[in-house]
């Protein structure tokens, strides 16, 4: 499937912690080169949505300015941030078919520093749309490449990209346009099964598409302490993925299940919960793996 997708669009040439979270009014000023995070797994119900919209929330909190791009047809990312149908005039779906460009699709959440690009199910029919196009699979790194010299989004720091649940071609061009992949992986027993098949594919974008793709790490999901399956899941992925595997761990939280229904993050629906404290620490470890903050001694 991914080699199918991949194709002749492959461009060869191209060459821990639960430390505190630092305040905007702590962060160095200089800004920092735009990053690309692509959240994917190709298993659905692993909490990639969530933690698109909560790390987003988190990062934005800290002082980064973060656009979510929802590539999922279903359009969860766009509906947890607030963002009902009816606003949806400009997607996804037109920015990758150029039929808008990416300012005129981004729209502000109720968090500051905080955007999203929402989705529609028109993206349900972009791959047949795109398949005989020769650059099929760098549509996405096509838009986002000058983010930078657009007034409106100059600002941009972060922009995570919420794929779909499967190895399609929106994945990989999420893949081929992303700097690097943010796992969520949820605590139960095919977790692994499904990590050995995304980090192939990652491989085989890294050797056909994008050089410089990495992981920048798996964030376990769904933990819950009174199941022993959790507890060994996350030894077993440690063991198995060593310090690829983010410290902070994700608890099944109802206050996190609760917050989509309302519109609202986590970290604005109850920031005192559980979930919304693992987010903000997980925002804090995804900063010092990008080399942006020193690590606490």
């Amino acid at each position: 499937m991914t080699e199918a997708i991949l194709g002749d669009s492959a461009d060869r040439s191209v060459d821990p912690s639960s430390d505190p979270v630092l305040t905007p009014a702590e962060r160095p000023s200089v800004r920092h080169p735009l990053r690309i995070l692509a959240l994917a797994n190709q298993k659905g119900g692993v909490g990639k949505t969530t933690t698109a919209i909560n790390l987003g929330t988190a990062l934005a909190a800290i002082g980064e300015d973060v656009l979510v791009l929802d590539l999922d047809p279903q359009g969860n990312a766009s509906t947890g941030l607030g963002i009902d149908r009816a606003r949806r005039q400009v997607s996804t779906y037109d920015v990758m078919t150029g039929e808008a460009t990416l300012a005129e699709a981004v729209i502000p959440t109720a968090v500051p520093r905080l955007s999203i690009a929402p989705s529609t199910m028109d993206l349900l029919g972009l791959e047949m749309e795109l398949a005989t196009l020769p650059d099929r699979a760098h549509r996405l790194r096509g838009v986002l490449k000058d983010i930078g010299q657009d007034k409106g989004l100059s600002r941009i720091s972060y922009v995570l990209i919420d794929c779909p649940p499967s190895l399609n071609l929106l994945t990989i061009n999420a893949l081929a346009a992303a700097d690097a992949v943010l796992v969520p992986l949820q605590c139960e027993f095919f977790a692994l099964e499904g990590l050995s098949q995304l980090l192939r594919t990652v491989e085989q974008v890294r050797g056909a598409l994008n050089p410089k793709l990495t992981i920048q790490g798996i964030v376990l999901t769904m933990y819950d302490p009174r199941n022993n399956l959790s507890a060994q899941v996350v030894a077993d992925v440690r063991g198995f993925m060593g310090d690829k595997v983010y410290e902070t761990v994700i608890p099944r939280n109802v206050r996190i299940s609760e917050a989509p229904s309302h519109g609202k993050p986590a970290l604005l629906y109850d920031l005192k919960c559980a979930g919304s404290q693992a987010y903000l620490r997980l925002a804090s470890e995804v900063i010092q793996r990008e080399g942006r903050v020193p690590a606490a001694a």
